[in-house]
């Protein structure tokens, strides 16, 4: 079994060492890599995910810290789960984009069609729909979620908080990363950040996903153990004291909003972009070309529009960048 069909390299060196993991595989909880501490005390269910994508190291990173630092819970139960360790375990520095999945985006399938799936157009059988039905149990017993990412191009750490106001005041009240993107997700499949609850307006459970920069930059690494202090402490799992040893003295910057409104997904091939876009470039002028989907053209609806992640995974199907503006 091979990972999926690598892309061109990307223009940035891997300065990441990904961590051995295999010491966590055996977990508490009867499911590789997944361990929980429950504190005794109440308190909310919070659970930590990280290499939903493979060569996304920085959120293993950040676990491997915290397991090292031998950190319990003051109150509630916390949950720390490595996702999707086959794509990890072909990690490769030398060829670092090609381990993203093994069969397909282990983050689109997080739909209960996709999950309860037996026959139909839902039916199927991968590597990351085997590991997510495993991990099923464990996020439907969560209150809080963050999943740790990162991102193609070198850009600004940023929140995911999902379309909903629950998720922007989440994003609030942790306070860390400056940049909040409020978006619907993707056309090709449901993220884990909006399985269920996480997803209702109407329900309590919560959950953000940080995009912590550039796959492989030293700075993701720190940005992903920043976000993680920041999140317990918000859930009064962490210590003042400990949490205080752990995240700057000075206050992070002043939070802005990007509210997403259109997801371009391609239609058909092939699919280009007019420029070498990076991320969070704004466009001045409605109607600017931006791309060409076969041989239609892809505008901007609005003026002074930003935008967010344009991919390099330009297939049929896929979201190839998301529209927005600043709230602001």
């Amino acid at each position: 079994m091979q990972p999926h069909r690598p892309l061109p390299p990307l223009p940035y060196p891997v300065e990441l060492r990904a961590p051995d993991i295999a010491p966590y595989r055996a977990g508490n909880t009867g499911i590789d890599y997944v361990h929980r501490f429950d504190s005794g005390r109440a308190g909310p269910h919070v659970l930590v995910t990280a290499l939903v994508h493979g060569n996304e190291i920085c959120g293993a990173i950040a676990l491997d810290w915290l397991f090292r630092e031998q950190f319990r819970p003051a109150r509630g139960v916390l949950t720390l789960a490595f996702c999707n360790v086959t794509a990890f375990e072909h990690f490769d520095p030398a060829a670092p984009g090609e381990s993203r999945y093994m069969d397909e985006d282990f983050n689109r399938v997080w739909s209960a069609e996709r999950l309860d799936g037996a026959s139909g157009r839902n039916a199927g059988d991968s590597v990351e729909l085997r590991r997510a039905r495993a991990l099923r149990p464990v996020v439907d017993a969560a209150d809080l979620l963050l999943d740790i990412h990162s991102m193609q191009h070198k850009n600004p750490a940023l929140i995911i908080s999902g379309p909903h106001e629950k998720g922007r005041r989440l994003a609030r009240d942790v306070g860390f990363p400056a940049l909040v993107v409020a978006d619907e997700g993707h056309a090709a499949g449901r993220r884990l950040r909006d399985y269920a609850g996480f997803g209702d307006p109407g329900d309590a459970r919560n959950s953000l996903l940080v995009e912590c920069g550039q796959h492989w930059e030293t700075a993701s690494a720190a940005v992903a153990r920043e976000t993680l202090v920041r999140f317990l402490r918000y859930a009064g799992m962490a210590e003042a004291a400990w949490a205080a040893r752990h995240v700057p003295a000075v206050a992070p910057a002043r939070q802005r909003v990007i509210e997403v409104t259109h997801a371009v997904t391609i239609k058909s091939a092939p699919f280009r972009f007019a420029g070498d876009y990076r991320g969070l470039e704004v466009i001045a002028k409605r109607g600017s070309i931006l791309a060409h989907d076969g041989d239609e053209p892809v505008t901007t609806p609005y003026d002074d529009c930003v935008l967010i992640m344009p991919s390099r995974r330009l297939a049929q199907g896929q979201t190839a960048v998301r529209l927005g503006r600043y709230l602001d």
